[in-house]
């Protein structure tokens, strides 16, 4: 008898302990496809600032890509303009909504990590474009190497400055994975010649008119400042500006990252030697439509899928262009 209530008792505790796993799992890719006989599947996006060139591109490309699938419905990109707490707000407002997938680009991991696991609870398909949050509950992630990326620009200062020379970074929203990481592969990649050396670096929000002013700053500061990195081409661009206006802007090298084929983009920036070089940022959009598409008629998919990068040099920039290019499309 008491043998039998001991087996009871471990089966009952081995079916909570099961039931409180699959609670915390991502849904499976068939999730809320009603056995994949719904005619129309209901997707939101929560963007994490439209104002960003980068980000109003992969709004419009992802747009684009998901026109191939005429069951998906794409409702209007929600824009967080970098609030976490809007952000939030958007999420949650789509699962009430109850869409059958959602994108989100985090504008912060940690704060976006809640309203991700409700979603996740509320057995959504979750796909992660382009920022981490703080929780594997998630269907898909897609998004570049930053940690990469921020090397090979580092590689490229190294070989813009052999004998050494001063830098000034112009950072991206301190509380971002992909400021952090770009931050942390270029130092690692320019301690290769110790005598580069950081005098200054800044948060400048990804934004052009926010880096403008802080260049001008530091021109005044710095009698000598020959290499500036963005973490994103409208940053270098808007050093460039102030650097061009102040007389100064042949004698300093730029790097950005994003590689945008558009008229004011980084790859024409490198065609028009206003940067020395840029790296191609994969907005992610193609693949984001073809795995929300996946998800939706129950067909597996990679949990983490990293973009690779190509530099963009003088030599390439016209052929990458044409590559990326979809104003015709």
């Amino acid at each position: 008898m008491k043998k039998t209530i001991f087996s009871l008792a471990s089966t009952i505790a081995l079916c909570a302990m099961l039931a409180a796993a699959c609670a915390s799992k991502a849904p499976t890719p068939s999730a809320g496809t009603s056995g994949g006989a719904k005619e129309k599947f209901v997707v939101g996006y929560s963007q994490s600032n439209n104002a960003e060139p980068y980000r109003a591109q992969l709004n419009l490309q992802l747009k684009h890509f998901l026109e191939k699938y005429p069951d998906i419905e794409l409702l209007p990109i929600a824009d967080a303009k970098q609030s976490s707490a809007t952000q939030v707000s958007q999420v949650q407002n789509f699962i009430t909504q109850k869409v059958d997938a959602l994108i989100v680009s985090p504008t912060e991991p940690a704060p976006l990590t809640a309203a991700v696991q409700q979603a996740c609870d509320a057995k959504i398909p979750v796909i992660v474009l382009d920022r981490t949050v703080n929780t594997e509950c998630y269907t898909a992630f897609i998004g570049g190497d930053n940690v990469l990326i921020g090397r090979k620009a580092g590689e490229e200062a190294v070989k813009l400055l052999p004998n050494g020379g001063n830098v000034v970074e112009l950072r991206g929203i301190m509380s971002n994975q992909p400021q952090i990481d770009r931050d942390k592969g270029f130092r690692e990649a320019i301690a290769a010649n110790p005598k580069i050396n950081i005098i200054a670096d800044r948060e400048g929000k990804w934004l052009k008119e926010q880096a403008t002013p802080i260049m001008q700053q530091w021109l005044a500061q710095h009698p000598q400042i020959d290499l500036v990195y963005g973490h994103n081409d409208p940053m270098a661009l808007g050093a460039y500006l102030a650097a061009q206006a102040a007389g100064k802007a042949d004698k300093i090298k730029f790097i950005g990252i994003d590689g945008l084929a558009i008229p004011d983009g980084g790859i024409r920036a490198v065609q028009l030697g206003q940067l020395s070089a840029t790296f191609i940022y994969p907005t992610g959009a193609q693949e984001a439509a073809d795995t929300v598409n996946k998800i939706l008629h129950g067909q597996s998919v990679e949990k983490k899928q990293v973009l690779g990068t190509t530099q963009v040099t003088k030599e390439n920039a016209a052929d990458l262009y044409k590559q990326y290019d979809l104003s015709g499309q």
